[in-house]
């Protein structure tokens, strides 16, 4: 019974010291065409960066201008962000026939996409154990979806 308290309270710590050490992470994204839809915004480590599944993510109603969204919870480490503008919030990135996004995406860093999505290098920024704030915007490649 004794060595079950102990690793309870053993996970409770880590778990309270994992929690302590993370930051919240608030995300505005500018140039946002208009109100259709949600804004989905991802922090994703190297790893998941362009992966379905950033671990890290939140979202936001989509409003002409700017949108905030806030995810909480990030640990230290380097990431990029990415979001895009889900007009018909079906959680996918719509494109076209050619490929081109037919939805408004952006990357952190406002870093280039040259014939396709930037390096994670180019959008990568630090989190720290306090509270961060970034901003990029939104682009569109193509006519309203």
């Amino acid at each position: 019974m004794r060595r079950a308290v102990a690793s309870a309270v053993l996970l409770i710590a880590v778990v309270w010291a994992r929690a302590a050490s993370a930051a919240d992470v608030t995300v505005t994204i500018t140039g946002v065409r208009d109100g259709l839809g949600v804004v989905r915004v991802a922090i994703c480590p190297r790893a998941e960066f362009l992966r379905p599944h950033c671990p890290y993510v939140g979202h936001g109603p989509a409003v002409a201008g700017d949108v905030r969204v806030t995810i909480a919870d990030v640990p230290p480490g380097v990431y990029a962000a990415q979001a895009y503008q889900d007009a018909n919030n079906n959680n996918i990135l719509d494109r076209n026939w050619l490929g081109l996004p037919k939805e408004g995406m952006g990357f952190s860093n406002n870093a280039p996409m040259r014939f396709g999505p930037p390096a994670f290098g180019d959008a990568a920024f630090t989190i720290g154990t306090a509270n961060a704030a970034i901003s990029f915007r939104l682009r569109y490649f193509t006519g309203r979806p």
